[in-house]
């Protein structure tokens, strides 16, 4: 029996996920979290073969994160990401953090008890395009932080009011929106905002 930790917020994915595993005879989720800051405690109290973890969750931890402090704390544990992120630097991110599968959530639901066997079973699954694009698509060259403040810029957000959201000065702010245009050579803050968003990057 393989033993599926499920990390998702949207109480009715999850549920719904819960319900179509629970078919899978060789398949039983030991455990169900809404936040990724408890995924680590639910893992080591239950032990699961594969943590299945949306990468946006609420909380200190997302899904990148919680699979990240579960190949340190929890090695034996096989972490399969299950987004609607279909982007490129996301599949760097989830394989940085030790993910052994990545799948995107539009994919058929019969795929997903097929793919936590695989991983399970220690195989490399990945969504072939996605993989591809990361082979081959510029890696973004910008700082979590920088992709912060930028997200914050491309939702209409004044560098006064970015320095207030993430509790920095207007100066640090600026500084940080001037190397972000040079890292991206853009021509200003608004062209940094398009390069990056077709790139995936924010």
């Amino acid at each position: 029996m393989i033993r599926v930790l499920l990390a998702e917020d949207m109480e009715l994915i999850r549920g719904a996920l819960v319900a179509l595993l629970g078919l899978e005879s060789d398949l039983a989720v030991v455990a169900e979290a809404a936040s990724g800051d408890a995924v680590v405690a639910m893992a080591l109290a239950h032990r699961p073969d594969v943590a299945v973890l949306d990468v946006r969750m609420p909380g200190g931890v997302d899904g990148l994160a919680a699979a990240a402090l579960l190949a340190e704390r929890l090695p034996e544990c096989r972490v399969l990401i299950l987004t609607s992120l279909d982007r490129p630097e996301t599949l760097r991110k989830a394989l940085a953090a030790g993910a052994r599968g990545f799948m995107l959530k539009d994919e058929p639901p019969a795929k997903l008890a097929d793919t936590i066997r695989r991983v399970a079973a220690g195989e490399h699954v990945l969504d072939p395009r996605l993989a591809a694009e990361a082979l081959t698509k510029r890696p973004n060259p910008l700082t979590d932080r920088e992709v912060h403040v930028l997200r914050l810029a491309a939702d209409g957000a004044d560098p006064a009011e970015i320095a207030s959201a993430l509790h920095l000065s207007k100066g640090t702010v600026r500084n940080y929106l001037g190397v972000i245009v040079t890292k991206l050579d853009a021509r200003n803050r608004l062209d940094a905002v398009r390069i990056a968003t077709e790139a995936g990057w924010l």
